[in-house]
């Protein structure tokens, strides 16, 4: 697991691979504000092979003007390796559709990448580049305990991790908490009415999940974080000081401030909090996937 910080224009997208299309479902109710797609894809070369934990690159056509032919833009796979009916590589990904506002002329522009996968139908063909990066493994403690915070569609890997967990390694004992935020019960991944892939996992002794919303979320409030942290505030801060507890954290880059807040207040000093954070990233048991 690499300590550096990799940007975009540093991965090498040389490599590059056609993908067909196989489905493309939303996976947020129709009467959210958030449209998130989950898009299948059969990898068209037989080779290609990726880990629990990947990322693949997309290639989307740039806009006029851009100086270059593609828009690169990287994605977390949100399962487990596996074969499509035909035989090749099969890759799922969760696509949020997104636009921006101009700060300055308060214009309204589309993502490009974003846009253009979730306007992509079967069979269409996509290309993509990887796989990248292993930001989260399982450890080797078997009696470890994970805690993973995650926020949109920050929750792809986890969903992999935690299917691979509970599917693939038997002798796990250690407990995994999932603390997911979204704006709205409505905007939340594989544990809302459309999909809840989660609810296997219910009946799991060591597994627990909890969910942190926006109190108003028409008002754009940030996601109660510290609602859904304090109300287990001892256990968390005793499953921090053990040496066999490992946090994954994934999605949109505030959060990372959010939580800093959170779990100083959970500490009783941000000094205090920077002390245990820095043990935890020094032993690679603080993770972080943002973008």
């Amino acid at each position: 697991m690499s300590d550096a910080i990799v940007h975009l224009e540093e991965y090498q997208t040389g490599a590059r691979h056609q993908a067909k299309l196989i489905s493309s479902e939303r996976i947020t109710s129709n009467a959210a504000e958030v449209e998130v797609r989950e898009l299948v894809l059969d990898v068209e070369r037989p080779d290609f092979s990726f880990e629990l934990g990947q990322c693949i690159g997309v290639m989307a056509p740039a806009a006029p003007g851009f100086g270059h032919a593609h828009h690169f833009r990287l994605y977390s796979v949100a399962d487990l390796p596996e074969r499509g009916a035909s035989g090749l590589p099969r890759i799922k990904i969760c696509v949020r559709r997104c636009s921006y506002i101009d700060e300055y002329s308060g214009e309204e522009f589309k993502g490009i990448a974003s846009n253009y996968l979730c306007d992509r139908r079967p069979p269409d063909e996509i290309t993509i580049t990887g796989p990248f990066g292993l930001p989260f493994e399982v450890p080797d403690e078997r009696d470890a305990n994970l805690l993973l915070i995650g926020s949109g569609t920050g929750i792809a890997p986890f969903r992999a991790l935690v299917k691979h967990i509970y599917r693939d390694v038997a002798d796990w004992e250690g407990r995994i908490w999932l603390f997911y935020g979204a704006r709205s019960g409505l905007e939340m991944l594989y544990m809302n009415d459309e999909r809840d892939d989660f609810a296997q996992y219910y009946d799991q002794e060591t597994f627990e999940a909890f969910k942190a919303l926006s109190p108003r979320p028409a008002w754009n409030e940030s996601i109660a974080w510290d609602q859904a942290i304090q109300d287990r505030a001892a256990e968390l801060w005793e499953m921090l000081g053990g040496a066999k507890t490992y946090v994954y954290v994934a999605g949109l880059e505030p959060m990372l401030e959010e939580l800093d807040t959170v779990f100083s207040g959970l500490a009783g000093s941000e000094e205090k909090w920077q002390r245990r954070k820095a043990e935890l990233m020094a032993g690679r048991r603080w993770v972080e996937l943002v973008y």
